[in-house]
């Protein structure tokens, strides 16, 4: 008898990074989940596997959606050995299959990062061996079943990582082009700027495009995980290949039929605009997407106003902060001049730049890009005239 039920609700931490709680909290409630708790990088709920697989599809501003397996007192490496060992790991990683574990370690007696998860390995495959007579191979390439330990202070959780690779990996950006941003990050800062579909969205300065193909996966109402073909659950022992098929097939007719408004993406280097329209043809959205090859400032405008999204450089060394001063100008003069009714949006990591843009930001919304603190300037671009 299998003693791991997948039927059975479990504490399911959601992960997602700093600063983007507050869009996943939406998506998670969305899809008729009750948060139990948050934290600054995520959400706890109660989920089935098969609740973790539709999440796993449906979920834009996610990284992880982490199963829980056992969770118990752990005071030292010898514990975390003898509390894993006591899991039945045979009904959840075939013996013929490869695996990696991955872990977040936050305790005085541990000063190598990786002893942990050397630990975990060593218990879950002395357990298989035992039960089967045979031993999964394990590594750090995430393409099988993924394990996550959380060890803090005296205690510790175990995680089947139901994804894998993270979420942000959708599987569309084919040609990354100069400092993509990652998919999730875009996803909230579209969500940030209270996009849905109905109004038009411009983003001049489209580099590989994340940002307008994020638009128009959640214009048209697709599943970012319907681009994916290989999660974590699917490898482990308690997959359902015919109800994994059922869950896949319902969320492709949840998209909607009707072709949104403009989206107009414009950037003036043409390989930017050829890995661009590469990514958005890989994401089945090319068709959506008006690519315009120009200086950001002659964007084409659709006739009905809507939002506008700008990710300009951030100037990270001094020479090229003095070289951005009139570009960050430009784009004050831009809003003012071509984008008045319009709901204007600037992602950047400068603070000293975006003064220079020169209109007085209604919203300053917090990000982390990487290691580099952003903000989301919201502007409200009124008909009338502007303050500069």
């Amino acid at each position: 008898m299998l003693t791991i039920d997948i039927n059975k609700k479990r504490l399911t931490r959601i992960m997602c990074s700093q600063h983007v709680t507050p869009y996943l909290r939406e998506e998670v409630a969305a899809l008729g989940f009750e948060i139990q708790d948050e934290d600054y990088a995520g959400v706890h709920i109660g989920a089935t596997l098969p609740d973790c697989m539709r999440l796993n599809l449906h979920l834009r501003t996610a990284l992880h959606v982490m199963w829980l397996l056992k969770r118990f007192r752990c005071p030292s490496p010898k514990a975390l050995y003898r509390h894993t060992a006591s899991f039945a790991w045979e009904e959840l990683i075939p013996n013929d299959s490869y695996f990696t574990v991955t872990s977040n370690v936050d305790h005085p007696k541990i000063t190598n990062s990786m002893y942990p998860n050397l630990v975990l390995k060593d218990a879950i495959v002395d357990r298989i061996a035992k039960r089967t007579g045979a031993r999964p191979d394990s590594g750090s390439d995430r393409s099988g079943v993924v394990i996550h330990l959380y060890w803090a202070d005296d205690r510790a959780w175990i995680y089947l990582n139901t994804n894998g690779r993270r979420l942000a990996d959708r599987g569309y950006r084919k040609m990354p082009h100069t400092a993509p941003m990652q998919e999730t990050l875009a996803a909230a800062v579209v969500m940030a700027a209270g996009y849905d579909g109905g109004l038009p969205l411009v983003n001049p300065m489209c580099g590989s495009g994340t940002l307008a193909i994020e638009a128009a996966l959640i214009a048209t109402g697709r599943a970012p995980g319907l681009l994916r073909t290989n999660y974590s659950f699917m490898h482990t022992k308690l997959h359902d290949e015919d109800a994994w098929r059922t869950i896949r097939n319902e969320t492709r007719k949840q998209g909607r039929s009707q072709p949104p408004p403009p989206i107009v993406a414009s950037d003036i280097d043409p390989r930017a605009l050829v890995a661009a329209r590469k990514n958005a043809l890989t994401a089945g959205v090319e068709q959506l997407i008006e690519f315009v090859e120009c200086d950001f400032a002659e964007t084409p405008m659709p006739e009905q106003p809507g939002v506008v999204i700008l990710n300009p450089e951030y100037g990270e060394r001094l020479g090229e902060r003095a070289t951005l001063e009139p570009v960050y100008a430009r784009i004050g003069d831009f809003l003012k001049q071509r984008c008045r009714g319009w709901k204007g949006y600037v992602f950047t990591g400068n603070r000293d730049l975006s003064k220079r843009i020169g209109l007085r930001a209604s919203r300053r919304i917090l990000f982390m890009n990487a290691k580099i603190e952003c903000r989301l300037l919201e502007y409200e671009l009124y008909q009338g005239s502007l303050e500069r």
